[in-house]
């Protein structure tokens, strides 16, 4: 069985500005905005290219899906807004088989919960360092890649590794001493 990947990507940073304006309406703040361009740069450098991207309604996910341009067949799903981790990863199981990449973009806890759920924790891992790293915070437009070798409908717990966890700060901090 072919290795799948999934990235999670929390939404870049939003607005708090519009005082009255309804949580799912609040758009992303300039520095989400400056965000994705450095995780746009990052994801083509890495050739992250999912074939199903899965973003919840609200406006600050579908603006972090238009600044992040992954490519693949986009679906905005309302079900992905104010969803607990359990009914993410019963949405990730629906998945057709043939499906070898997906991009979630949504919401925490719930994405931040999901990965370390998914994320099988394993001390000799070179990256066990960076599970460490989301279960301490999974900030804003922060990406996780997981890869599991088990059929979509078999995800569950400890089926994924965790093999990369990037934030905006940290990819910032490289394209300056570049």
């Amino acid at each position: 069985m072919a290795t799948k990947r999934l990235y999670v990507l929390r939404h870049a940073k939003s607005s708090w500005e519009g005082l009255g304006l309804d949580d799912h309406e609040r758009p992303l703040a300039p520095r989400g905005r400056r965000a994705l361009k450095v995780l746009s740069s990052y994801m083509r450098s890495q050739a992250i290219e999912p074939s199903l991207v899965l973003c919840s309604t609200a406006r600050r996910t579908r603006e972090t899906l238009e600044g992040v341009e992954p490519g693949g067949q986009h679906v905005i799903e309302p079900e992905l807004y104010a969803v607990s981790p359990g009914a993410l990863l019963e949405r990730l199981r629906e998945i057709p088989e043939g499906t070898a990449s997906v991009m979630l973009i949504g919401h925490n806890p719930a994405v931040q919960v999901l990965v370390l759920r998914l994320a099988a924790a394993d001390d000799s891992s070179p990256v066990a360092g960076e599970l460490g790293e989301v279960q301490r915070k999974f900030p804003t437009g922060a990406l996780a890649t997981l890869e599991f070798d088990c059929p979509w409908d078999k995800l569950g717990p400890g089926k994924a590794r965790l093999t990369g966890f990037v934030r905006p700060k940290q990819l910032e901090s490289r394209s300056r001493s570049l």
